[in-house]
């Protein structure tokens, strides 16, 4: 009986240890499994150093193209005293090749300013080796990057404050009593130029009303202008044609020419008008000689006589006797003056 109870006792010490055992075994999977690290695979550690490492602590990830493939496992002072951070990850993805010229880069993984290391691939042919130092690349938070954006619109901004202060301080001293005063007179100045715009606004729409039978007569007369206008398109097209080659005949003759002509026959009449003047030629001493003019007035003068007698008397031209005549019944007697 008192074995029985022993050996039920032993039995549930053991059960209470193993499950102890289980426990911390679990524990220390589970601290280890939230820090990163894996306990059934073969881990590769490296390392980087950066002057500062603001929001990476410890079990943050480690990633390769945006897939994890380790954790930072350690952080700790430089020993040469320069202040440097030297950051110790772990890579536990054994197919995962790193080559040695790759670059630790340390950037804000999300907008809470959490940090993490991406590892940018290299292009050498030598594989990094558990323990090996990496080149190291510091991204600026989105904090910094902000600051560094907004810092220029912070100093235009202060500038425009600036600026509007000089401004507001110039309107202020530009708007005194006399300017307040001259302000109205003109607000004053406006409303009665308003007041007679609309008078005169009402001026024009009552003629308007008043003449819009004589508008829409006078609209109707200019379409009727513009309707025969495009009627008789064909006809103005032709009238412009035709005086297209008039001027084109006109361009074309020999005007220079013609008038140089002119000039000439113009000249050499005014030389015979010159030498009629001076009374050189027949024409010139008939125009020029009064004893020319009157022999010639006088032999037309004998000669209406003349044939005045011969109307009078044609007997005493033509003689038709057979015995002949008298020649004092025929002889020359000058006509009597009537």
């Amino acid at each position: 009986m008192h074995k029985n109870r022993f050996t039920l006792k032993i039995s549930k010490e053991i059960k209470i240890a193993v499950v102890f055992v289980i426990s911390l075994a679990l524990l220390y999977w589970g601290i280890n499994f939230l820090k990163g690290r894996s306990l059934f695979s073969k881990e590769r550690v490296f390392y980087a150093v950066y002057n500062q490492v603001n929001g990476l602590v410890v079990a943050n990830p480690v990633l390769v193209n945006g897939f994890r493939v380790g954790s930072v496992r350690n952080m700790y002072f430089h020993p040469d005293n320069s202040g440097k951070i030297i950051v110790e990850f772990v890579v536990s993805n054994n197919d995962l090749q790193i080559p040695v010229n790759s670059i630790a880069r340390l950037y804000s993984s999300d907008l809470l300013g959490s940090r993490a290391i991406e590892i940018k691939m290299g292009k050498s042919s030598v594989m990094a080796t558990s323990g090996d130092t990496l080149k190291t690349f510091v991204q600026a938070t989105l904090g910094e990057e902000v600051n560094v954006q907004f810092q220029p619109i912070k100093q235009k901004f202060e500038t425009v404050m600036s600026s509007i202060d000089s401004v507001l301080v110039i309107i202020k001293g530009i708007f005194n009593e006399n300017t307040q005063r001259n302000l109205e007179q003109s607000f004053e100045s406006i409303r009665f130029t308003i007041q007679n715009l609309e008078s005169t606004t009402y001026n024009i729409d009552t003629l308007v009303i008043t003449q819009r039978y004589r508008l829409a007569n006078i609209i109707g007369n200019v379409e009727s202008i513009t309707l025969n206008i495009k009627k008789n398109n064909d006809k103005i097209n032709n009238i412009i044609v035709n005086f297209s080659n008039i001027s084109d005949t006109i361009a074309k003759a020999n005007i220079a020419s013609t008038i140089n002509n002119a000039n000439k026959s113009l000249k050499q009449f005014a030389d015979i008008m010159s030498k009629v003047n001076n009374g050189e030629g027949s024409l010139g001493m008939l125009v020029n000689n009064d004893t020319l003019y009157r022999n010639l007035e006088g032999t037309s003068k004998q000669l209406n006589e003349l044939v005045e007698d011969i109307k009078l008397n044609p007997k005493r031209y033509v003689n038709f006797s057979v015995f002949g005549g008298s020649k004092k019944k025929n002889a020359y007697q000058a006509p009597t003056k009537k």
